[in-house]
């Protein structure tokens, strides 16, 4: 796990190589988006996690909003009671690569890391 930019100041917390990877995605985008991280019911273990690219004037006064170096990421409440503490990763690996939660409110997680217990 990359050591996330910032750990103790923000409920939901990325490492560099994320944030270089959204920032990379979000710019082939074309459009100035934030990074909207939550949960729904599903998935394996209960849980899933979501994440997409939102346009900034679709925050609410719910939502919570992490500013990193000028990138918006925003969590809805709701979904903050079981993400605090988050750390969004991004490994380039072939085998196990891509975004990975490390999520310190699950107690358990499946295999594919993309859903979770609480």
């Amino acid at each position: 796990m990359t050591q996330a930019i910032e750990p103790q100041q923000k409920g939901i917390q990325i490492s560099n190589a994320a944030l270089q990877q959204v920032k990379f995605l979000r710019d082939k985008q074309g459009t100035d988006l934030c990074l909207r991280v939550g949960v729904r019911q599903g998935g394996c273990s209960g849980m899933s996690y979501l994440m997409d690219f939102e346009d900034p004037s679709k925050i609410t006064p719910h939502d919570e909003v992490y500013d990193y170096d000028g990138f918006k990421i925003v969590c809805d409440r709701k979904s903050l009671l079981y993400l605090y503490g988050l750390i969004l990763d991004y490994s380039d690996a072939m085998i196990g690569g891509g975004f990975q939660f490390s999520n310190p409110n699950a107690n358990q997680t499946c295999g594919c890391g993309k859903s979770f217990g609480v």
